[in-house]
């Protein structure tokens, strides 16, 4: 790899973390994201003002910190978070990109929006309820997402008087569950997000934790963006063909590398047709076709625009790989979806399968089975999965799809399958595999922690 994106994807790796919340309705996700924000000086004054205004008209004597997340009316009045909300905040250590999710079953869809591009997740739990459905439930859906690093923020702590073996307990539950569902790196701290105990400063409370604080760990925490490292992917987006005079034959494919990176020289495969080409130049966003000059070599995320030695028939959906490392095709997909609409996902019915820009029709042959959160058993043969379901499905496709594991690549591993009639989300999907198992996880398969 040249050292110019050697050096891309080390600056990227050391200045931003993306990050999700999650937690039980009334854990105090909000207010945790509230304390980070105001106790890491990350509000401006007059949002500040905003939020002591609202939290006196509401009859409470301190500024409510849950409302700098907590931005819809209806959220506000009824003190819980409905819709996702991102936060940009900054230390001087790293920078930050945070989903904070809702924690209400409902809204669970909302958790796996916040976290499919997460590279952490914040799992919250109230010190007096300890581990609960939803808890298990969070946990689930980081692991199946593949988050790499997974916090379990023990929140309400001055609620039962700081004590040790409360956190302990719940921290040996949810640290023996979530490592069976392969997550490979859990980091339980005890909290109080009210009084700000272990969020930035550590708890004159809690002499007993030595580890680090919820702020300490994010800006501390390993992350790889180095998506360079993974199978090259070109989803085509747009083709560009302007027939000027001045540019008369210029055929170009424009979109955003998904994964690896791309040369001119090397030769590609085209996906689903599986025609061949070679690489003859990458134009840069706002180079090329113009003034300025083309580039050599182009890697993920950049948006760039490809152009082959061959006219051949390509259009948006198709797929560009190298020619040695190109994924396979097939109109048979088996994956496991977390089912995200009001209406069930049932056997026998027709949806849309959009996967990175192309967009297939396809029908659920089978569901052949739905996870049982308490034990993570597999229910076989359930018929239909409903709103917040997690199951495995098999999906016939009109057109072959070239899909990888999701366990090599979150972007092109991920699928989306859509209502034909309205365009509402069905159900989010992951092909392959989905759980990484605990034993293979010790033996050091993921040996990257998921970070791709």
């Amino acid at each position: 790899m040249s050292t110019s994106t050697e050096q891309f994807a080390d600056v990227s790796a050391t200045t931003l973390l993306r990050f999700a919340t999650a937690g039980s309705v009334d854990d105090g996700k909000s207010t945790l994201v509230g304390r980070l924000l105001h106790d890491s000086k990350s509000v401006l004054t007059d949002q500040l003002e905003a939020v002591e205004a609202a939290s006196i008209q509401r009859g409470q004597d301190a500024p409510d910190l849950a409302l700098l997340t907590d931005g819809l009316r209806a959220e506000r009045e009824q003190g819980i978070t409905i819709d996702v909300a991102y936060r940009y905040f900054a230390t001087a250590r790293r920078r930050f990109i945070l989903a904070d999710t809702p924690g209400h079953v409902q809204y669970t869809r909302n958790m796996v929006t916040g976290a499919s591009t997460a590279e952490l997740a914040v799992v919250l739990v109230d010190a007096r309820n300890g581990v609960v459905e939803q808890t298990r439930r969070h946990a689930a859906v980081a692991a199946l997402l593949r988050v790499p690093h997974v916090v379990l923020a023990v929140n309400k702590m001055d609620l039962v008087d700081y004590a040790e073996p409360v956190f302990a307990a719940i921290a040996e539950e949810f640290t023996t569950y979530a490592s069976e569902l392969g997550v490979p790196e859990i980091t339980a701290i005890p909290i109080s997000a009210l009084a700000g105990d272990n969020v930035v400063e550590p708890s004159a409370n809690m002499d007993w934790y030595g580890g680090p604080t919820v702020l300490e760990h994010l800006e501390t925490v390993p992350v790889s963006h180095d998506l360079t490292a993974c199978h090259a992917r070109f989803p085509v987006q747009y083709v560009i063909r302007p027939q000027t005079a001045e540019h008369p034959d210029y055929r170009g494919y424009a979109g955003q590398i998904a994964a690896g990176a791309f040369r001119v020289g090397e030769e590609i495969t085209v996906l689903p047709s599986g025609r061949t080409s070679t690489i003859t130049a990458i134009d840069a966003l706002g180079t090329g076709l113009g003034s300025n000059t083309a580039v050599d070599i182009a890697w993920a995320p950049q948006s760039v625009t490809i152009r082959l030695a061959d006219d051949i028939d390509i259009s948006r959906g198709d797929l560009l790989a190298p020619s040695g490392d190109a994924p396979a095709t097939s109109q048979d997909v088996e994956a496991t979806v977390c089912h995200v609409a009001d209406q069930p996902l049932t056997v026998g019915q027709r949806v849309l399968l959009k996967h990175t820009t192309r967009t297939v029709k396809a029908i659920v042959k089978e569901i052949p089975s739905r996870l049982t959160l308490d034990d993570l058993s597999q229910h076989p043969n359930p018929g239909q999965l409903v709103a917040n379901d997690i199951g495995r499905v098999r999906v016939r496709t009109a057109e072959p799809l070239a899909l990888d594991a999701y366990a090599d690549s979150r972007r092109t591993g991920s699928f989306l399958l859509i209502d034909p009639a309205d365009g509402t989300t069905l159900a989010a999907g992951m092909a392959g595999e989905s759980f990484a198992t605990a034993k293979a996880v010790a033996a050091g398969d993921d040996e990257d922690g998921w970070d791709f």
